[in-house]
């Protein structure tokens, strides 16, 4: 009898697993989104641990390169390839990849990360291979779908995620060259801000639009035009100069043309409209952080008085973070047929992401709740993010089923 009853509690289980299991991998966005949210919290936790000096590690990189490689690198490159492998099969018609090759996606996503963090003791040369390896192996799966179906208009997007595997291994070879990174860096950087600046520049307006159209309202966001195609130029440009470290004058003028840039392409999209919609109101204030950020940068290109930091952490946590985040969570509501509102968990969440990404800029060194700036901000982080992790993971695992008939879970 005990036998029998171990048999069905086990069976029963198993069935339970099969189809939880079928679910996550099923679509590109489950499993990477899954493991970008928990890494975002992860990350900062060990950086934390790295700095007050309770843990360290023993990868290849230094504490402040580990650290910066793996927010560009590791986080970005999870949430870029679940976007990637979720829009892909609208834009070309063919089928998600999903089930056993997703699998192995995302297990190669991990082995990069622990790789860089040394838990194993291998060559330098070993670490990049396995790390790089996978954002090659993305832009390879990726482009031949959008060469085999004709798309040849997405192919910009796969140009850049190219550059950015370049911009992966430069900084590997930079480290076991000099010790450190430097130009991959800013590269990193660079590469990242330009798909921001590409893919926001569909996204925002295009989701902005049909939302005031439900609205009734008169006043739409303003069609792709001149001043998009001048954004990009003037953005590339610029953070090309700023990447090779050019002339300081020639790089702050070309820096702050490009914030201008931003700025008047946002108010082009209506941002002031979409305030009852907080969905959309994050995403407005995610592209807000690129003149703000670009601004900071080019004031401290000309003085070199002036600290670097702050216009790269309200690049990097604001515009890189909170775009980030927000398409996460349009794309799993979305993707889990659930309705495109976000709720005041996740409201709040984006607050203290942006929050975090101000403090860092701001207040690096005040004193907070007895914490730097640093440390509070970083708590802001983490916060926010366990908030997305415990209100998104339900949906993406397909342990809380959507309340609208015909989702796929």
């Amino acid at each position: 009898m005990l036998f029998l009853a171990y048999r069905a509690v086990n069976e029963g289980s198993f069935a339970m697993i099969r189809p939880r299991i079928s679910v996550i991998f099923g679509m590109g966005f489950r499993p990477f989104f899954t493991l970008a949210t928990g890494f975002a919290v992860i990350a900062i936790v060990l950086w934390m641990a790295m700095l007050s000096g309770h843990w360290q590690h023993s990868g290849p990189l230094s504490q402040v390169d580990w650290h910066v490689h793996e927010m560009l690198f590791g986080y970005t490159s999870a949430v870029l390839t679940g976007f990637l492998l979720t829009a892909v099969p609208n834009w070309t018609g063919l089928p998600p990849i999903k089930g056993w090759p997703l699998g192995l996606g995302a297990a190669h996503w991990i082995a990069g990360r622990l790789v860089m963090l040394g838990l194993w003791e291998l060559p330098d040369l070993i670490v990049m291979v396995i790390d790089t390896s996978f954002l090659a192996v993305v832009s390879v799966s990726v482009a031949i779908q959008l060469i085999v179906s004709g798309n040849w208009r997405n192919l910009v997007v796969i140009g850049l995620v190219g550059l950015l595997l370049i911009a992966d291994v430069a900084f590997h070879i930079e480290v076991m060259s000099f010790g450190i990174a430097d130009y991959s860096r800013r590269a990193g950087f660079a590469v990242i801000l330009m798909l921001i600046i590409l893919i926001g520049g569909r996204i925002i307006p295009s989701f902005t639009r049909n939302w005031l159209v439900k609205q009734k309202a008169t006043s739409l966001p303003a069609p792709f035009g001149r001043i998009d195609i001048l954004t990009l130029a003037v953005s590339f440009v610029a953070l090309a100069m700023w990447v090779a470290q050019s002339n300081p004058r020639a790089t702050a003028v070309a820096l702050g043309l490009a914030s201008m840039c931003h700025l008047i392409r946002l108010l082009g999209w209506k941002p002031l409209r979409v305030r009852r919609s907080a969905i959309l109101l994050m995403l407005h204030a995610a592209y807000l952080c690129l003149p703000v950020g670009l601004i900071l940068l080019a004031l401290a290109t000309r003085d070199p008085g002036l600290s670097l930091a702050s216009g790269l952490h309200i690049l990097g946590m604001g515009a890189i973070g909170g775009m980030t985040a927000a398409v996460m969570m349009r794309a799993s509501l979305g993707h889990t047929g659930r309705r495109l509102a976000a709720g005041p968990i996740l409201t709040v969440a984006i607050t203290l992401i942006f929050g975090a990404a101000l403090i860092r800029a701001a207040l690096p060194f005040a004193t907070l709740a007895g914490l730097t700036g640093v440390q509070f901000a970083s708590c802001l982080w983490i916060v926010g993010f366990g908030l997305i992790c415990m209100r998104m993971w339900p949906w993406l695992l397909g342990l809380a089923p959507a309340s609208f008939p015909g989702s796929a879970e």
